[in-house]
């Protein structure tokens, strides 16, 4: 931490001491004392630059601490609800709902790459039933049939595709009736686990 700026020091100790319960850039501000925002914004890149953070462009209160630990055993995956989004909003521009430990081993890639979602409904089960938690890996394409987050119709989504001259959203739940992907239709990653509800409640 030789290479910092006693600012950014202290920012780092500050994002590290409230990972499980980010503050707002108007909060970090106070408890610098520095004068703007923009001062904050300018600190939390250089710590980016510099290797000791990774974090969300749309969401400053998604980061994840590189330094010190690159060897965690247990990270915190921030969670979000499904939720209508707005014709080009992800549900990654909002504030997650909680953060959520998990153990690194069994993520198979960056903990800086994932995020979760809470399942609503049941055009997903039997293999996501509500409530469920879902481990996502950000990604913006997927390989034809991959269960993924979309966004379609400014909603949140959780399908699996089917890609051909259209794209076709489909439900696991033969209940559900597939159905064209809409115009706005983005993947935002890939679903690469799922936690029950029904069994991290029991």
């Amino acid at each position: 931490m030789d290479n910092l700026h006693p600012a950014q020091k202290k920012l780092l100790n500050l994002l590290k001491a409230n990972v499980e319960d980010p503050l707002t850039i108007r909060e970090m501000q106070e408890e610098l004392g520095l004068s703007s925002t923009s001062l904050v914004y300018h600190h939390i890149q250089q710590l980016e630059k510099k290797g000791y953070l990774r974090r969300n462009p749309v969401n400053t209160q998604d980061y994840q601490i590189l330094a010190d630990e690159p060897e965690k055993k247990i990270t915190y995956l921030n969670m979000y609800g499904l939720a209508h989004c707005g014709p080009k909003g992800s549900i990654l521009d909002d504030n997650p709902i909680e953060r959520v430990p998990i153990a690194s081993k069994i993520l198979g890639f960056a903990s800086g790459e994932g995020f979760m979602v809470k399942a609503k409904g049941d055009s997903m089960s039997p293999k996501i039933n509500d409530k469920d938690l879902v481990v996502v890996r950000r990604a913006n394409d997927a390989e034809n049939g991959s269960i993924v987050l979309c966004i379609n119709d400014g909603e949140a989504l959780i399908k699996k595709i089917q890609k051909g001259n259209q794209i076709i959203l489909t439900s696991l739940n033969p209940k559900y009736e597939p159905f064209i992907a809409s115009k706005d239709f983005r993947i935002e990653g890939v679903v690469r686990g799922i936690y029950s509800y029904e069994f991290s409640n029991a």
